[in-house]
């Protein structure tokens, strides 16, 4: 019993004599050792500067005034970690084995630079992801047998993160808090990290199998989440130091605005059904190059669900290539409403929309999507099968209309939006087989006309809404229309008696051409076709007040002894309540004139022979008949006087 007793003292006393041996050494001995250990983990100079302190409880370890692991080398700024104030902890059985264990590492607002280049290279892919590690009795002898180095727990706080990738804006963000728990050097590892781009917190969790294969430059299996007060994501996959990834991403946000906001992506207006909420689900593949591709993509907008393929380069401003398809796509909300119901009923009432267009997002990519939709809601337009390739470039999208079927018929091609120095539209439409009454009861609210007919147009207007766009427009435009119908103006009754209330004129066919200028529409030449007489139109259409004045003048074919009968009549007001009256005195001139001019001459005859009145050239009959009585008066007033 004596020699158990006497056995374990020894034990106690070699325990004694080693971690007795560990107080003795000096902080900057170990502080050096722990320095050359981190060297070896990340093949960068690493330096422990300022005032060292030793601690003994509840870790041992090192604290430094100044620690700093250098950047790769051909990185252009600074230290890729630099911490005024810093800990260093080891296992204590650990080190009297002979080995480094670092427990953890504690750093206080250091600042962390990340670079990136195009080619490839990171500045956090290290030149040796596992060193050997011992401590030496003396400088000259070296361990017998190196062991790997582990770090079971990173703690920085209040960080500042500086992101520089090629090509892109320099990104720096402040208080960051970040933190790795590495227990086992063959094991898992979980990163959390918290940001503030924005102010608001972003919190970032990644799981990470096998740390020490993924340190070692080994695409590893992964999973990682990011929340924010606005939505976040979900990312199940395998990643790589090097920048790859790849796995099933998806994303929730039941208010992006705000989700995109508390990434520092700034004030972005989104559209009803175009982004305002977000259930995003597809397959990523990130490669070290910044190339991303999308797989098997299902994107619900909020109203709108798109699915495809995209292809996205990622070197400063995005390069999309992408291929989509919908359903029906509702667009009402890029008119500044989001509720497109009752629109067409009230637009001649309510006028256009004076709600600001927000087109900023055209600046935010380039490249081309391909879109084909089973129809269009654009608020009072409504197109059926669709396909355009829009091809945007420095805030200037361009759309290819291949295939627009619209109220019976087929438009084609193309329509621009210029957001580079304010917003512009324009684009040259060209409408076959357009059935007119739909087209323009949804467009303006007018019902009354019905035909169906061929038209082309080209445009241009500015302005931040529908109102400026539309009271800017300037163009020209034909349009040719075959047997259709007018309804509340009967031409035929109007040649009877003069009335113009109700019924329906039914014309053979209608030409006509016009251009527009701030917002007015003039045309000249409308010629009408009915099956007793023609019909001539002249005047003005306020296509940004919404506003007529306009005078279609009928003409009788077989009237007035063959010579025919016009019969002026002026649509004037706004759209929704227009009045239709017969211009009387400018169908007397246009009939009468030969008549008039024999009854005028006959009445001056008639007056000279009763009257004795001679009318002088230029002067009118009232003018020669005043004369007259005037100078009669003067001789009698005269005779009083003999």
């Amino acid at each position: 019993m004596k020699w158990i007793i006497r056995l374990i003292g020894v034990v106690l006393l070699i325990v004694v004599v080693a971690v007795g041996s560990l107080f003795l050494l000096p902080a900057d001995r170990i502080a050096r050792i722990a320095a050359d250990q981190l060297r070896n983990l990340t093949g960068r100079d690493v330096k422990i500067t300022g005032d060292v302190g030793i601690t003994f409880w509840p870790v041992l370890g090192v604290s430094a005034d100044g620690l700093e692991v250098g950047n790769a080398s051909w990185a252009k700024d600074g230290a890729m970690l630099s911490a005024a104030n810093a800990a260093i902890g080891v296992d204590a059985w650990s080190l009297i084995r002979g080995e480094i264990k670092i427990t953890n590492i504690d750093a206080q607002s250091p600042t962390i630079r990340l670079e990136h280049r195009k080619d490839g290279r990171a500045s956090w892919q290290f030149t040796d992801g596992g060193g050997a590690a011992q401590i030496e009795a003396t400088p000259a002898a070296p361990a017998s047998t190196p062991r790997p180095l582990t770090i079971q727990r990173l703690n920085i706080t209040d960080a500042t993160l500086i992101y520089d990738a090629e090509g892109a804006d320099l990104v720096r963000y402040e208080g960051v808090d970040l933190s790795l728990d590495w227990p086992e050097r063959a094991g898992d590892a979980v990163i959390n990290a918290a940001l503030r781009p924005a102010g608001e917190r972003v919190a970032v969790q990644a799981d990470i199998s096998r740390f020490d294969q993924f340190l070692n430059g080994d695409v590893r299996p992964m999973a990682a989440r990011l929340d924010t007060k606005g939505g976040g994501f979900t990312l199940n996959g395998r990643a790589g130091l090097n920048g790859s990834v790849a796995g099933d991403l998806v994303v929730k946000s039941p208010d992006t605005a705000r989700f995109l906001a508390s990434l520092g992506a700034g004030t972005v207006a989104l559209p009803q059904g175009l982004g305002r909420s977000a259930d995003v689900r597809l397959q990523l593949t990130l490669t070290p190059d910044r190339r991303l591709a999308l797989r098997e993509m299902t994107a619900d907008l909020g109203g709108n669900t798109l699915r495809g393929a995209a292809d996205i380069t990622l070197n400063g401003i995005p390069n999309i290539n992408a291929q989509l398809t919908t359903g029906v796509l509702n667009l009402a909300g890029l008119a500044g409403s989001g509720d497109a119901t009752g629109a067409a009923a009230t637009s001649a009432q309510a006028g256009w929309s004076t709600s600001r267009i927000d087109a900023s997002g055209l600046a935010g990519f380039n490249g081309e999507i391909a879109l084909r939709a089973e129809g269009v809601e654009l608020g009072r337009l409504t197109l059926g099968p669709t396909r355009v390739l829009l091809r945007n470039d420095n805030a200037r999208m361009v759309a290819e209309l291949r295939e627009i079927n619209a109220y019976g018929g087929v438009v084609s091609g193309e329509f621009v939006v210029n957001n580079r120095s304010g917003l512009s539209v324009g684009g040259t439409l060209a409408a076959r087989g357009i059935q007119m009454q739909p087209m323009l009861d949804q467009a303006a609210g007018l019902s009354r006309f019905k035909g169906t007919g061929d038209a082309d147009l080209s445009f241009l207007g500015a302005g931040q809404s529908i109102d400026a766009i539309m009271r800017s427009l300037s163009g020209n435009g034909a349009v040719n229309v075959g047997r259709g119908s007018i309804e509340g103006i009967d031409l035929d009754a109007l040649m009877g008696n003069f009335d113009v209330k109700g019924g329906t004129t039914v014309f053979d066919s209608l030409a006509a051409t016009f251009t527009m200028n701030q917002g007015v529409l003039n045309n000249d030449d409308l010629v009408m076709l009915l099956p007793n007489f023609t019909a001539t139109g002249i005047g003005k259409v306020g296509i940004g007040a919404q506003t007529i004045d306009y005078t279609v003048t009928p003409k009788a074919l077989r009237v007035n002894k063959d010579r025919g009968l016009a019969i002026p009549v002026r649509i004037v007001g706004p759209w929704a309540s227009p009045q239709i009256k017969p211009d009387l005195q400018a169908a007397i001139d246009l009939n009468f004139a030969a008549e008039k001019a024999k009854a005028q001459q006959k009445l001056e005859d008639k007056l000279q022979e009763e009257l004795g009145v001679t009318r002088e050239d230029g002067q009118s009959v009232e003018d020669a008949v005043k004369d007259r009585v005037e100078d009669k008066l003067k001789r009698e007033l005269f005779k009083i006087f003999d």
